[in-house]
């Protein structure tokens, strides 16, 4: 787990020695156990622990989080054998033990007991086919001097960041927003799109865009390979993708069968490590299922250590099912409960770390717990990210699952869900919401739910300036047409809920020195929820994760599988934000804070009021302002001339 960036200029240019010094600075929290840079045009490259080497067209940096192979052998930016390819990457390969085997009968050798030479090493056999042979998370960039090529790859999740910028005759990347900030190219313009969709809906900029109009993202599951005559210039090629028909024919108990193999093996991979590892533990199905099943791998003797988040709200905290998950495995359980005035502290430094504009408060219950672990000393953390958007684990996918039922031509079954999910916690009465050509009844909480995640959002015209945007051709994307289950899994999985979880984790982690591990988070572990039916995700009764449930039978507590409520990083915003009126007034009353041309601040003024006072119901909006405020305060960004 490390931080890199580079440069490629055409020639005759050269990447400045200053650029990747201070590229480096600004990804040191990534990896402050080694530095290393490369600079290259003709020849051997030169390579070091200090940016003062001779320019080249080609500058690459290394910022090292030792994990596997603390030696220096496992230093980068690291050199293939025959001396053509030269790597900086950033992430695990969790197979590389059986790849190096392989590897091996195919006449490699090794001098690293690491993954790093595991990797460049599958590269140079294989070339890009080697990319769906990997189980890991991984960002990489390969400058080949043969070839005079560089490619640059990101795991199928997206669980590692990528981020490049172009301008005429250059490119960059990096681990980070912030390092492509630091290039005279690279301007802080907004995007209007994204600052838009954002203030409208919460929601954040797609899987190829940032909230900076000149700094985009590889998207996940893709590669690029740019040729360094002309780096401005290249086409992205995805190499994996979920599957979207769910054919796989297995019984009910199959599957949870099946499930539970995959799970509990991909929870041994992700343990592999030389530096002491922890888990994240909320209270739910699925950080306690990554608990129980390190028990499970690792046996009576291993040392397990739970970091948690607890509410101060009794109707948020989870810290009674945290104990209990905790003391089923034998786990030493650390705790933190931050006081109101710790996310004044650290609300900047919060906002420096993600980048870019981040959803809610519960970014910042996660930020404290790798906080908690890097004050205990551990580097590496096992998380549960990705299980809900895979295996159904949010209200709102009852009324898709009731969606799909109707598409199906089953309106009975559908309305019988519909009333038996009503009764679940969370589901106050009934909803009457439109299918199909068929009215179906929805639990209350549920629908509206599924309004916010899956439609469009209420009434935000009345402090957002929609005739600003609308000059400028930005307004409303239409609603979604399809609300199938199947449908809103691949849309949340693969744009509009986990790669912004995954943002917030990995920065979060990495603001630390820690690498947080998803085991939930494999092809093969994906490739198989995808295809099992609908109907083992969502039970008759509306019960979530259903088959997960059932896999996990007899490792994690009953108690705990038979949650219907879901709280999560909850946190008590609105106590918190009527807790600290007065400094969230002074950011609303600050002059930068009335030059931004977004919002129309006399109606946003007074819907806090409104909200603080409660007259109004606290809505996420809230956050929202004030986020993208000092975010554009700290960034210095430029809205006025925003792309």
């Amino acid at each position: 787990m490390c931080g890199i960036a580079g440069c490629v200029v055409s020639s005759p240019g050269v990447v400045r020695r200053e650029w990747l010094s201070s590229m480096a600075a600004s990804l040191a929290h990534r990896g402050p156990d080694d530095s290393g840079f490369l600079q290259w045009s003709s020849g051997s490259p030169s390579a070091g622990r200090s940016p003062d080497l001779p320019p080249g067209q080609v500058g690459m940096v290394h910022q090292r989080l030792a994990i596997l192979d603390l030696s220096e052998h496992g230093w980068q930016p690291m050199r293939s054998h025959d001396g053509a390819r030269h790597m900086v990457y950033n992430g695990e390969i969790y197979n590389y033990v059986e790849l190096r085997d392989e590897l091996v009968r195919a006449g490699h050798q090794f001098r690293s007991s690491g993954d790093s030479e595991v990797l460049l090493a599958a590269l140079t056999e294989w070339g890009p086919a080697a990319l769906n042979r990997l189980v890991g998370m991984f960002a990489l960039a390969v400058l080949d001097t043969e070839r005079r090529t560089l490619l640059l790859a990101r795991d199928p999740f997206g669980i590692k960041p990528l981020y490049y910028a172009t301008w005429p005759g250059g490119m960059a990347f990096a681990s980070e927003i912030k390092a492509l900030l630091e290039l005279p190219d690279v301007s802080r313009r907004a995007s209007l799109r994204a600052v838009h969709d954002y203030l409208r809906g919460g929601a954040l900029a797609g899987n190829d865009d940032t909230f900076f109009a000149d700094v985009h993202q590889l998207a996940p599951g893709h590669f690029v390979t740019i040729a360094l005559d002309a780096p401005e210039r290249f086409t992205a090629h995805r190499f994996w993708s979920p599957p979207v028909e769910r054919d796989l024919d297995l019984s009910f108990a199959e599957a949870a069968e099946q499930l539970r193999e995959l799970f509990v093996d991909s929870v041994r991979l992700h343990l592999r490590s030389d530096v002491p590892i922890g888990t994240a533990l909320s209270g739910g199905i699925d950080s306690s299922a990554v608990v129980a099943a390190v028990r499970a791998v690792g046996g009576a003797d291993v040392d397990i250590r739970t970091f948690s988040y607890i509410a101060d709200d009794p109707a948020l905290t989870e810290e009674h099912w945290v104990d209990l998950q905790a003391g089923a495995a034998s786990a030493k359980s650390t705790k933190v409960c931050p006081p109101v005035g710790d996310l004044v502290r650290d609300l900047d430094r919060l906002i420096r770390v993600q980048d870019e504009p981040f959803g809610s408060t519960s970014i910042y219950a996660q930020y404290r717990v790798f906080g908690l672990a890097a004050e205990a000393g551990v580097k590496v953390m096992l998380d549960g990210q990705g299980a809900d958007e895979m295996l159904a684990g949010y209200q709102p996918y009852v009324p898709a699952r009731v969606a799909s039922l109707l598409r199906s031509g089953r309106p009975g079954a559908a309305l019988r869900l519909a009333r038996a999910a009503s009764r679940n916690p969370g589901s106050a009465g009934a909803a009457t919401i439109s299918g199909k050509g068929a009215m179906s009844l929805l639990p209350a909480a549920a629908a509206k739910l599924a309004r916010e995640r899956f439609g469009t959002d209420n009434g935000a015209d009345r402090w957002i300036a929609a005739e600003w945007f609308a000059a400028r051709n930005i307004s409303p994307t239409m609603p979604r047409a399809d609300n199938s289950l199947s449908a809103a899994l691949l849309r949340d999985f693969g744009r509009d809920s986990l790669p912004g979880l995954l943002r917030y984790e990995d920065r979060n982690s990495m603001a630390f020195s820690i690498e947080s591990r998803v085991p939930f988070l494999t092809t093969q572990l994906a490739e198989f929820v995808f295809r099992l039916p609908e109907s083992h995700l969502i039970d008759r009764d509306g019960t979530s994760k259903s088959v997960f449930r059932a896999a996990m039978r007899g490792l994690v507590p009953d108690s705990i599988l038979g949650r219907k409520d879901k709280i999560g990083f909850a946190t008590p915003e609105r106590q918190w934000m009527q807790a600290l009126r007065p400094w969230v007034g002074n950011v609303f009353a600050d002059a930068d804070a009335a030059a931004i041309p977004v919002l129309h601040l006399a109606e946003v003024r007074r819907e806090l009021d409104n909200v603080l006072d409660g007259r109004s119901a606290f809505g996420w909006h809230v956050w929202r302002w004030i986020n993208l405020i000092r975010w554009s305060e700290l960034y210095a960004v430029d809205l006025t001339s925003a792309g």
